[in-house]
């Protein structure tokens, strides 16, 4: 979503061909999270079948230009206007990693997070010793550099901070005592069978 609305603000400025439009994200976030063309035009495609954008002209090198619609202009406007929500449905890796290996009996889960430790410091100390490669040292687009770096840093310094807040909590369960074994119990799939169903009313074995 973060991809498609960054794209729509851009085209509020002025109508872009995908290559320009893919150079105009990359200066306003650092160049961070780079994108293939590929995902350009499939984006702006989506948004063509949305009615948020339309094209344009195409000037003498071939290029189409993309331009946004009133609906894409009051689009950006409700997102920029609006808090991003992040959702519990989110898959954080490493939490998932740690929460299954504090609950598998014979797994050293004090050397899993020293390990993911270590990587984490290297990553938060690389973080603060990255420099703007640019030109201009005090224009806008190192400041959408730093953003986009201070966040990292913030982030990775959260990580590290959570990875010792959880080294804390399995201390005070040094025998695994949290360790779960397989449940012997099946679980069923699928909805409940209605009455009825099955040979003789008994439900069928899933």
């Amino acid at each position: 979503m973060s991809v498609r609305q960054s794209l729509l603000a851009i085209l509020d400025q002025g109508p872009c061909y995908g290559y320009q439009l893919r150079h105009e994200f990359d200066r306003r976030t650092g160049s961070t999270w780079p994108l293939n063309v590929g995902q350009i035009y499939n984006t702006l495609e989506r948004l063509e079948r949305d009615g948020m954008v339309e094209r344009g002209e195409v000037d003498e090198h071939g290029h189409v230009y993309w331009q946004i619609t009133t609906a894409g202009s009051a689009d950006v406007a409700q997102w920029l206007s609006s808090p991003v929500v992040r959702t519990q449905a989110t898959r954080d890796e490493l939490a998932i990693k740690l929460s299954v290996a504090a609950t598998l009996p014979g797994v050293d889960v004090a050397a899993v997070i020293q390990a993911q430790r270590t990587a984490s410091l290297r990553q938060l100390q690389s973080l603060q010793r990255a420099k703007y490669a640019g030109g201009d040292a005090d224009g806008p687009e190192e400041l959408a550099w730093s953003l986009v770096v201070d966040s990292m840093i913030f982030a990775a310094e959260a990580e590290v901070r959570w990875l010792d807040h959880t080294e804390q909590r399995l201390a005070l369960h040094p025998q695994h005592a949290m360790t779960l074994e397989l449940a012997t119990e099946r679980p069923k799939r699928g909805r409940p069978a209605k009455a009825g169903a099955g040979v003789g009313g008994v439900e069928p074995a899933l």
